[in-house]
């Protein structure tokens, strides 16, 4: 008897959280929509675990949805389904246009950007005037942070006639900004071959040419910096953006942004020119900055400007502006 009234109070549990779900979707959609629409942005957040006991997230990709669980202790099985099946109801959404997610609340960040499948399946969806390919079934995370949104505008903004270097490139989105704000040169810097083969398409897209201009290099981060350093290559704005924390089992070393920027960012200014610009970000929850003793000016927190008004979690990344001296 005490299982089956556990069951059913589950189901209750599950449908009552289904329920709050839809309604808070289907008000932000109809709130965001329309505005976004006439901004050109495809891509955007629906949801952003707004109520705590529904752990989930919700975005909007030009017509699909992806539902995100953010897995605690023990998930019910049945609970993710359930609320992505609301969540297309609610949109009018097919299901099979309905992506689900489960994220690890505790994890290292090594696994981010493991991969989950081989549909291979490529949506292009826009950002204002930039075209992005995002993956929304094989990796936890699809190719775009739209967190980064006004971001990227800055960066652009500032790029005009600049030398670019984008560390932690992912797949280029802040490189096709730049490239499209006039900079001389992008240099996109990512271990993974699979993700600078996404960024090369992703220029192809926004139709940048690949050239001699626009280098995509498959380094670890600190070595790379280390040969920029030797060859003198010189830089006038970047970008970097590291995992909170992976592990080189070659090299028999780990990275913690916590514990590792003021290291990393140190090496990144001596690759810069006096009075360029660097931003720095980081999505670690518990982030301590430990900015003393860098050799910059005009050192900022910029956080609260380059977080958009979909995203209501104001610390879903931090981000400082400064200037090297």
């Amino acid at each position: 008897m005490s299982v089956m009234k556990n069951n059913l109070d589950e189901q209750q549990s599950i449908s009552y959280h289904a329920e709050i779900l839809a309604n808070r979707v289907s008000k932000r959609f109809a709130h965001l929509s329309k505005k976004f629409s006439r901004q050109n942005i495809e891509c955007f957040r629906l949801y952003d675990w707004d109520i705590p006991e529904v752990r989930a997230v919700v975005d909007w990709y030009a017509g699909h949805v992806v539902v995100g669980e953010y897995v605690h202790k023990q998930s019910l099985p049945d609970w993710l389904p359930q609320m992505a099946e609301a969540v297309g109801n609610a949109l009018k959404v097919p299901l099979e246009l309905v992506h689900i997610k489960r994220r690890q609340t505790k994890v290292e960040e090594g696994l981010r950007y493991s991969k989950m499948g081989s549909q291979n399946e490529r949506l292009e969806v826009k950002e204002n005037d930039l075209k992005f390919w995002v993956n929304l079934d094989d990796f936890l995370d699809t190719g775009l942070f739209s967190d980064h949104r006004d971001t990227r505008s800055m960066i652009r903004k500032l790029a005009a006639g600049k030398d670019f270097l984008n560390l932690y490139g992912y797949t280029g989105t802040f490189s096709c900004a730049a490239a499209l704000g006039g900079c001389q040169s992008t240099v996109t810097v990512d271990r993974s071959a699979t993700y600078l083969k996404w960024a090369e398409d992703n220029f192809k897209l926004n139709g940048i040419t690949t050239d001699s201009k626009h280098i995509f290099e498959r380094f670890d981060v600190e070595k790379y910096l280390i040969h920029a350093a030797r060859e003198k290559y010189k830089f006038t704005l970047a970008f970097v953006d590291p995992p909170s924390f992976f592990k080189d089992h070659e090299q028999e070393r780990s990275f913690d942004v916590d514990r590792d920027h003021p290291q990393l960012l140190q090496q990144v200014l001596k690759v810069m020119v006096p009075d360029s610009f660097v931003f720095f970000s980081t999505n670690h929850q518990r982030f301590t900055p430990k900015f003393d003793g860098l050799k910059v000016q005009g050192l900022t927190e910029i956080t609260a400007k380059t977080i958009p008004e979909d995203y209501r979690n104001k610390q879903i990344h931090r981000c400082w502006k400064m200037i090297a001296i």
